[in-house]
């Protein structure tokens, strides 16, 4: 690099003092190129004309100087702000000008020369190295907002003294809620840009001013003063470019909308391009709390409820259009709309969070550089792509300030001039153009590269030409061809061909069908025979053909669910899989398409959450609010019962896919039915004391029996539940309906009962039975700590203290819960004829199985047969009325695996039997979770593998001299 010549001619003010040229030169010999040095020099120049000292400062100037003549021409107007930045380096903000009513006429100006003057700081921030690009643009961002406000502020208040305010039912004067879109709206603004913003107001009404206007007129009004005050051109330049076209009906819509119009426009003609612009939207000035509620509502338009692989179609048109633009206008050069630019990086992860922040909240983050690291945490985005669009991301968006700091100009186009070229490229540390322009190649071939790999048509499992052929034939007519039609479908698999023809055809003739729009009915007419092919090949063809039709009805109404089976290859895949080996799970998926997502959803192959995940995301579901704020209780139960349909889905692909035994997802299953009644049970106590206040000092809980008591609940299966109570004497509730404590608690356990078992447009929670209560269907629904206490030790028999080996507190007071622990520890452990118990526990056994066996000579029922798993069950319980009064440690476990080892550790089994039960247990599980998931009863064939389980379970109990078979 050649260093800059001397300067001559140099003004008397220097003629005692080396020349500035001299010394910026022995500063930083090498720091400008030749072809820049004449440009940087006269920038010099003026500086030293102006500001006495600079030359003393010329090492700290020159960075300046090279990156940007708008910085120069401000510190030459506003010398004094040149001293403010050599001495602290801008580290402290800038006084911000006060726009008082008496100084009206100089708002524009003092906006202005407090714009510049703060821009001047980001950039000399940026140039000596004090600031990163995300500093720059938030601190641009921050000055936008600063102006706003400012400005804002003071025209709400001139409006007001001319026409009064408008206020709020509640009396209350109400503001402009200035929204902010697009990158101020990301926190993320670049140097030079304009503020794309939309106004909006809460409540309508009247302002109460002498000369009174209309809520939509006096908010219009400030709107455009405050447009005015800001973008104006005056003799000090402009303050910021306002852009108010992405309001509703852009330049043709009103000025400020209120919010119930705005709400109804989008519901009702929000465009896709509208949900990208939104994503980003926050409120920047006003009533930020009235924006905050307005977005809140606005959510469901902006992110849908499911995985919404619709977005890319929306995603496509914009870009053609921008590639229209692109070529039209010859923008190949441009930074922000060309190839591989900052807005491709944009759509791409736009899209990403558009199509999962319905079902992901966690990735509706605003911020560009966030969110793609959120993305990166969700692993729907590689992390080396994510750390190379973000480093990509970085390098434009530094490069793009640059080019609109050298004269404050709003350009996103790499420069012509052979002098810009070289003072941007030296001042971002290239050797030369050709260095910057290679870099910046490199960085948008790569986003160029993964923004195509986003919009490319996915590679779909291939369906066999003829059938292709054939439901295009199906499609258009929906009528018989004869024989050669069925011909097809048998020759792809199914031998039931007639019949599987009729169903399509009927589908094809379906108002559904017929009513779909063209692109809709092109996604369907993709995927069909590649459904058609999967069901083809299951085992049960016809079978998996009317629950892949009665699934397409369904997701019909929802295009979004055909688009993420036409855009993910893989979800289809699954889904072919899903809907042809599991008649439970394709049950569900048709019932409940919401659960498609699932399919494509990374944590279905991953590991399965824990007991307190599984609880957490249960007792989180819409418990954002406070104790007082009554919730909605249709839609807490329709939330509820989507969180537990996703995740037993996730539980059921498990177990189908052979990822976990079947002892853990029967676990997992229990441990989810607590969190749905841990939830349940907080909205039932609400909604009992919204009605009759609270009883002081009393306790509940809820106890699990039964199969959720030993956690080993299946799919599907009922809750067993108990509730105990405990209040002083003469307890009543403190409400303005007031009941005592046996009324108040027995009409919240009737709440919770009542809830659980309640139909939604999500289904039910559980079936629950209350059966196994102190009584039984005789007793109180409730039961006080003190009555089940003395119920136990005096009229309990002994198949109700069988029932107590399995029974845990599933949610209440702790210290109820302990109590209650204690009563049943107290009940077991109490000295027993061992005669006794196991008369008592066989006839009981042997009454069941009489009553409620259903094997033959063809099938096995898994859980009431002989050797079945209440054979098991029935041995265990046994055993710990017979012997907990000598090994308290088989007091402490309730599920199978843990009553068999604790019986191993007391002596009861060697280790052989202990091996060989845990083996049949979890041989006679797996078996009846495969067949719950395939809608059969629990009866299967007696092979091998059967009859070793059985074998272990029977010779067990005739080791401990038990006898379950009423015959013997």
């Amino acid at each position: 690099m050649t260093a800059a010549p001397a300067a001559h001619g140099q003004p008397a003010l220097f003629c005692c003092m080396p020349s500035f040229a001299a010394m910026t030169q022995s500063a930083a010999p090498d720091s400008v190129p030749a072809v820049a040095t004449d440009a940087v020099q006269r920038s010099l120049d003026r500086l030293a004309e102006s500001v006495p000292d600079a030359a003393r400062h010329a090492g700290r100037l020159r960075p300046v100087a090279l990156a940007s003549d708008f910085a120069v021409d401000v510190l030459v107007r506003q010398p004094d702000l040149l001293a403010r930045l050599l001495a602290d380096d801008g580290t402290a903000p800038l006084p911000v000008p006060v726009l008082d009513p008496g100084n009206r006429d100089a708002w524009p100006m003092l906006l202005r020369r407090y714009r510049v003057a703060a821009s001047t700081r980001l950039i000399w921030r940026d140039v000596h190295g004090l600031d990163d690009v995300e500093a720059t643009l938030a601190g641009s961002t921050a000055l936008a907002e600063t102006c706003l406000r400012l400005a804002l502020d003071a025209v709400e208040h001139d409006v007001a003294s001319r026409h009064g305010v408008v206020c709020d039912p509640d009396g209350m004067p109400q503001r402009l809620v200035v929204f902010g879109l697009g990158k101020l709206g990301g926190g993320e603004l670049n140097f030079s840009s304009d503020v794309d913003l939309v106004y909006g107001y809460e409540h309508g009404g009247e302002s109460d001013g002498a000369r009174p206007l209309a809520a939509e007129a006096w908010f219009s009004r400030v709107g455009q003063h405050l447009a005015k005050l800001l973008d104006e051109v005056t003799a000090d330049g402009f303050c910021h470019r306002v852009d108010l076209r992405l309001r509703p009906y852009g330049n043709a819509g009103r000025v400020a909308w209120s919010f119930a119009a705005m709400e109804q426009y989008f519901q009702h003609e929000g465009r896709d391009w509208e949900r990208y612009a939104w994503q980003k939207a926050r409120p920047v000035a006003g009533d930020l709390d009235a924006g905050g509620r307005f977005l809140d509502v606005l959510r469901p338009f902006v992110y849908r409820r499911y995985l919404d692989f619709g977005a890319l179609d929306g995603l496509r048109a914009m870009k053609a259009a921008i590639t229209a633009e692109v070529a039209r206008k010859e923008l190949a050069d441009d930074i922000k709309r060309g190839p591989g630019g900052i807005r491709e990086i944009e759509f791409l992860v736009q899209a990403l969070q558009l199509i999962r922040g319905g079902r992901e909240p966690e990735l509706r983050e605003r911020g560009l550089l966030a969110a793609l690291s959120l993305l990166v945490e969700a692993n729907q985005v590689e992390p080396e792509a994510g750390a190379a669009l973000a480093e990509a991301y970085r390098f434009l968006r530094r490069l793009e300030n640059r080019l609109q700091m050298l004269r404050d100009a709003q350009v996103h186009s790499l420069p012509d001039s052979d002098v810009d070229r070289a003072r941007i490229a030296t001042a971002l540390g290239h050797a030369d153009w050709s260095s910057l322009r290679s870099a910046l190649d490199a960085h948008r071939a790569l986003v160029s590269g993964e923004f195509a790999a986003l919009l490319a048509p996915r590679r779909r499992p291939q369906a066999a030409d003829a059938l292709a052929a054939y439901w295009r034939d199906v499609g258009a007519s929906g009528e018989s061809a004869g024989e050669a039609d069925s011909e097809v479908l048998a020759e792809a698999g199914f031998a039931e061909s007639r019949e599987a023809d009729a169903l399509l055809r009927d589908f094809a003739r379906s108002p559904g069908v017929r009513g779909l729009s063209d692109g809709t009915r092109a996604r369907l007419d993709r995927v069909l025979p590649a459904l058609l092919q999967g069901a083809a090949r299951s085992s049960q063809p016809l079978l998996a053909l009317r629950r892949m039709v009665a699934l397409l009805h369904n997701i019909l109404r929802r295009s979004a669910y055909l688009a993420l089976l036409d855009e993910q290859p893989a979800a289809l895949s699954r889904l072919v899989e899903v809907v042809g080996q599991s008649a439970l799970l394709a049950e569900r998926l048709a019932l409940h398409p919401l659960l498609l997502d699932e399919l494509l959803d990374s944590r279905v192959a991953g590991p399965l959450p824990d007991r307190e995940a599984l609880i957490e995301a249960c007792v989180m579901v819409a418990s954002d609010r406070d104790d007082t704020e009554p919730d909605d209780t249709e839609a807490v139960l329709n939330a509820l019962n989507e969180v537990r349909q996703a995740l037993s889905f996730r539980i059921a692909m498990a177990t189908r896919d052979g990822r976990q035994p079947a002892v853990d997802s029967a676990r997992q299953l229990a441990w989810l039915a607590d969190g749905v009644v841990r939830r349940v049970l907080t909205l039932a106590a609400r909604e009992v004391a919204a009605a009759h206040g609270r009883v002081p000092d009393a306790r509940f809980a809820v106890l699990g029996y039964g199969s959720l008591g030993g956690e080993e609940l299946g799919f599907g299966s009922d809750l067993d539940l108990v509730f105990l109570y405990d209040a002083p004497a003469e307890a009543q509730s403190d409400g303005a309906r007031p009941l005592d404590a046996s009324r108040w608690f027995a009409r919240l356990a009737q709440k919770v009962v009542a809830l659980l078992g309640a139909p939604s447009a999500a289904g039910r929670l559980f079936d629950v039975d209350v059966r196994l209560r102190p009584d039984g269907a005789k007793g109180l629904l409730v039961s006080s700590l003190a009555s089940f206490a003395d119920y136990q030790r005096h009229r309990a028999w002994n198949w109700e203290h069988q029932a107590l080996v399995r029974a845990r507190c599933l949610v209440g007071d702790d210290s109820l819960c302990a109590d209650f622990g204690a009563v049943r520890e107290q009940t077991l452990a109490r000295p027993r004829d061992p005669a006794q118990v196991r008369v008592d526990v066989s006839k009981m056994r042997a009454r069941m199985r009489a009553e409620l066996d259903r094997s033959d000579a063809a099938a096995f029922d898994l859980k009431q047969g002989e050797g079945g798993l209440v054979d098991l069950e029935f041995l265990l319980q046994a055993l710990v009325l017979d012997h907990a009064d000598e090994h308290p440690l088989l007091l402490q476990p309730r599920d199978t695996p843990g009553l068999v080892d604790a019986l191993h550790r007391a002596g009861m089994f060697d280790a052989r039997r202990r091996e060989d039960l845990q083996s049949a247990h979890s041989t006679l599980l797996a078996l009846g979770l495969e067949c719950t998931l395939d809608r059969r009863t629990r009866r299967v064939p007696p092979d091998a593998r059967v009859e070793t389980a059985r074998e272990a379970i029977r010779e067990a109990v005739r080791a401990h001299g038990l006898v379950f078979d009423a015959r013997a």
